[in-house]
């Protein structure tokens, strides 16, 4: 405790030191990778430089900052955090439990966040998201509560927050059945947000309005943005909520800005043990940063861009036992498992039959690339095979949950055979209790190396930004 503690010290006496040598940086970028372990990085650089054809691993913008280290992730209660108790830590510097969100074990004491701190040194805020902006990453900026399962009471927390800019799919649960209340859509618009639903009419309404909230344009039933690898034209992206939480807080420059922006479906891939989809979201992930980026290229000696995540999900491996990687071969992947179940399902809705195997091997083909890309040794025909009986011999069968969303045995059985060719292997469809990785670039940026603990993060950002 004692060594932890010492080494806890030293880091932020260096902070301080770099503090007193850096102008405080009045523009801070935080980017969260949910699920986003050091081997879902990996994986993204070594995938970048197999379909170029060489053996290498080809720089992502963030990994290509100055400034990086690992990162410990465990909760107060244990080894293997889930989100609200790791996004706590790295909102606010404080340890909780697991589904607690932004308050200490107790469930009443409430934990500041740094993006609650900036606010009150008249920095504006913007949160964003992949995901629905009540969830727990983007939640624990700026609620308080006892489960992460209080949607509805996360939302309500949204609109007393006074932040400048949120993004993201939208509110999880604007109801809350079980008492007479408002809906947040009318709890924001009465405290002076203006809602807008895909980014075009962001660009219609920005100039009017003093706080806004961007949704999708036409948001989704499960209440998440579309996995990059399924995304349609009109679907909202992360580089979009970050081009617009930029625009919006440079509506007032001299005002500075606090800004979280979360990858938040990388870890939703990574449940579903979905290798493809998982970079796929990594790049997508990646692009975000590029553009703030390239405001720090205009902005350097005032930015401050810091990367990380809250914990690993699905104890992702580069290999399988065989000294090899192929990651070239998830190119051909062209849909996540869940779209791809989905579209088998309205395939037979459409035809009002059960599809036959030629039918369902065409599809594998055209969205997977087996037999016609990649080749597929006789054992994984056979078990397609199998699987296909087991999912339409008698007619739809009994859907697989993951996490976040369900498929059919024929989709699982695909991305579990795609992942095995591509030589990468899952130890859960969980999250696991891998450290992480922290990058960062900017005015004193210099401070985030070595090993830290998640609750390190936040502290420093608030040494250096002088919050």
């Amino acid at each position: 405790m004692k060594r932890k503690l010492s080494l806890f010290l030293m880091v932020m006496l260096v902070a301080m030191s770099a503090c007193a040598k850096t102008k405080a940086p009045k523009y801070v970028f935080y980017f969260i990778g949910d699920g986003m372990g050091i081997n879902q990085v990996m994986a993204t650089q070594y995938y970048k430089s197999d379909v170029q054809g060489s053996l290498g691993w080809d720089r992502l913008c963030f990994t290509g900052f100055p400034y990086g280290g690992m990162v410990v992730t465990h909760s107060a209660n244990n080894y293997v955090t889930d989100s609200a108790a790791a996004g706590t830590a790295l909102a606010s510097g404080q340890k909780t439990n697991n589904n607690v969100l932004g308050v200490l074990p107790d469930r009443k004491t409430k934990c500041e966040s740094i993006a609650e701190m900036a606010h009150k040194k008249g920095y504006r805020v913007a949160i964003g998201t992949t995901v629905c902006i009540d969830h727990a990453t983007p939640g624990v900026f700026y609620a308080h509560q006892a489960s992460r399962d209080n949607y509805h009471q996360i939302g309500t927390e949204l609109s007393q927050s006074g932040f400048e800019f949120f993004g993201g799919e939208d509110f999880h649960t604007p109801f809350d059945r079980k008492i007479e209340d408002e809906g947040n859509y009318v709890q924001a618009e009465k405290a002076g947000y203006t809602i807008v639903h895909g980014y075009d009419e962001y660009l219609e309404k920005a100039g009017s309005s003093d706080k806004i909230i961007l949704f999708d344009k036409n948001p989704k039933e499960d209440h998440y943005c579309k996995f990059a690898i399924d995304r349609g034209e009109d679907d909202l992206t992360l580089s979009q909520i970050t081009t617009a939480a930029i625009d919006f807080m440079m509506k007032d420059p001299k005002k500075g800005f606090f800004m979280m922006m979360e990858g938040g479906k990388i870890d939703q891939a990574c449940h579903g043990n979905d290798a493809a989809t998982v970079i796929k979201e990594t790049l997508d992930f990646d692009e975000a940063i590029r553009i703030a980026y390239d405001f720090y290229l205009q902005h350097k000696d005032e930015t401050l861009i810091v990367v990380t995540a809250d914990h690993e999900t699905g104890a992702m491996g580069l290999s399988n036992g065989n000294y090899r990687l192929n990651s070239k071969v998830l190119q051909y992947q062209n849909m996540s498992e869940g779209e791809f179940s989905a579209h088998l399902e309205k395939m037979g809705r459409e035809i009002g039959d059960i599809l036959t195997w030629e039918e369902v091997e065409q599809e594998l083909k055209d969205h997977y690339g087996f037999w016609d890309k990649i080749r597929l040794s006789q054992k994984q025909t056979d078990l397609l095979r199998t699987t296909y009986v087991e999912t339409f011999g008698m007619g739809p069968g009994e859907l697989k949950a993951e996490e976040y969303y369900k498929v059919d045995k024929m989709s699982d059985e695909a991305t579990r055979i795609i992942s095995e060719i591509a030589q990468i292997s899952w130890g859960t469809g969980s999250h696991s209790g891998g450290m992480v990785p922290v990058f960062a670039i900017g005015a004193g940026a210099e401070v985030f190396c070595g090993q830290l603990d998640n609750t390190e993060i936040p502290m420093l950002i608030k040494k250096i930004a002088k919050y």
